[in-house]
């Protein structure tokens, strides 16, 4: 009669039984993978057929290349014509003016999948992932122009002096009813109750409710990406919403505007509505922004630089705000890149119109939260949510970079309402890329190739605009001139 096998506790077990391997952690994830060895894995345990190689285009597109799986883990070589970073929103290619030119042979970009980017697309019928691309030329080396590549670049200067910035992004954007025909006004959606909501439901809980199976699937294709929304909210307008994000690295936080814009939208196409970040979609209503928390730690210990040790502000706070106040108006073709995003900037349309700065004063451009000292920061108003995630981080860190290495001093805080009265900003697309163009403390921190660029894109942007005859010409100028 044969033994019975006993483990070392003395506990029976079947002579066939084995100890079931444990599931690598690694493809649990469901953002992100280390390396193309964890990626082949991770895309064959969700059965995953195809893939979309993304990456931002100037205005925030997301552009590139979809392949079998089994075709991406090959590592095979993905390119994209560089024209495509030169290319208008409406699709044109603008006419070479200044500094702005086009490649004479108009060569490949090399897509580089960054594999820490690694995800499914959830609203897909088929099992679909996706990765963010950055670009290189033929030589290898990073393309400059290219909105990531512009991020990384100022996140790096950043790091040359020991500091690591850390931003929170809050994204507001409205829920419209289908508009096929661009001539008439976007108008409010049906909600649940069967009416469109009105305006002024701000913090509004059941505002929020009107839409919460459009929301229950824009928290469930977002937990499917691993992008963690942090609260969200009904803001002024009517089906006006606001995202916001929990606070960290600025690309990664970049990397999730740019995912979540795009599931927004398709949740909301789900559900046979529209979403829009236009800065400005609805006239007499308030305008959509993207507003950007900022702090700065030191690298080595982890502190923010924002406070010292007592808990009281430190020069390099005062200076980093000196240095938004310099230079956004003069980077502000980054954070309001569209003729649309100047409608926003408007006095007494709770959107700011100048460079003032105070303590929990929401009329400001720069906002200091009520914190305490190791949440010190400083919260970037003017953006609107039309713009590049990327561009808007750059600009806006780089800003306030340029105060803190030139020990800007800034303008005294502001108790009163300060989106009242006289405009301090470029009131207009084309002043503002003329502004823009102009600083040569860009050159170094963003780069001179890429604001050559983006001005070329958006003087052909404007002339595009200028060929569209609009309402109001039509009603004021047809019978009275």
């Amino acid at each position: 009669m044969a033994k019975d096998k006993t483990s070392a506790g003395g506990a029976k077990r079947s002579a066939s039984s084995k100890p079931r391997a444990k599931t690598p952690a690694f493809l649990e994830n469901k953002y992100g993978v280390a390396d193309w060895k964890q990626a082949e894995q991770w895309l064959a345990w969700r059965g995953i057929e195809d893939i979309e190689c993304i990456t931002p285009d100037l205005a925030g597109v997301p552009r590139g290349k979809m392949m079998p799986s089994k075709k991406f883990i090959s590592e095979t070589s993905l390119a994209l014509p560089s024209a495509l970073f030169r290319q208008t929103i409406s699709g044109e290619y603008p006419e070479e003016t200044g500094d702005f030119r086009y490649d004479p042979h108009d060569g490949d970009l090399k897509l580089m999948p960054d594999l820490s980017t690694l995800s499914a697309v959830p609203w897909e019928t088929d099992p679909t992932a996706q990765v963010i691309c950055d670009l290189v030329g033929a030589d290898g080396k990073d393309i400059a122009y290219t909105p990531r590549n512009v991020l990384k670049r100022v996140v790096a200067a950043y790091a040359e002096r020991g500091w690591k910035p850390v931003v929170a992004p809050e994204i507001e954007f409205y829920l419209v009813a289908p508009n096929t025909d661009p001539d008439y006004p976007l108008q409010p959606p049906t909600g649940r109750s069967g009416r469109p909501i009105a305006g002024g439901q701000a913090y509004s809980i059941a505002g929020v409710n009107e839409f919460d199976e459009l929301i229950d699937d824009i928290y469930h294709f977002c937990e499917a990406q691993g992008l963690e929304i942090d609260t969200l909210i009904h803001e002024e307008g009517p089906s006006q919403l606001e995202i916001n994000l929990r606070h960290g690295d600025p690309v990664t936080l970049a990397d999730q505007v740019f995912l979540m814009k795009r599931t927004i939208r398709e949740a909301a196409l789900k559900h046979g509505i529209y979403a829009t970040f236009m800065a400005k979609p609805m006239q007499d209503r308030p305008g959509s922004a993207m507003h950007i928390h900022q702090s700065v730690v030191d690298i080595a210990t982890g502190r923010n630089i924002f406070s010292a040790e007592d808990g009281s502000e430190t020069e390099l706070f005062r200076a980093f705000i000196g240095g938004m106040q310099h230079y956004i108006p003069k980077a502000l073709v980054m954070m309001a890149p569209y003729v649309n995003s100047y409608r926003r900037l408007t006095p007494e349309m709770a959107a700011p119109v100048n460079t003032a700065w105070g303590y929990d004063n929401r009329t400001t451009a720069f906002r200091v939260p009520t914190s305490g000292p190791a949440a010190r920061r400083v919260e970037n108003r003017l953006p609107s949510s039309d713009a590049n995630p990327y561009l808007a981080l750059a600009a806006s860190l780089a800003c306030g970079y340029l105060g803190m290495v030139n020990g800007i001093v800034p303008t005294s805080p502001t108790a009163e309402t300060a989106n009242e009265g006289e405009i301090s900003l470029p009131r207009g697309l084309l002043e503002a890329v003329s502004l823009m163009e102009a600083e040569r403390a860009f050159d170094d921190v963003l780069g001179r190739e890429f604001t050559a660029t983006l001005a070329g894109v958006k003087r052909g942007e404007f002339e595009t605009f200028m060929r569209v005859i609009s309402p109001w010409e039509r009603e004021y100028l047809l019978l009275n001139v």
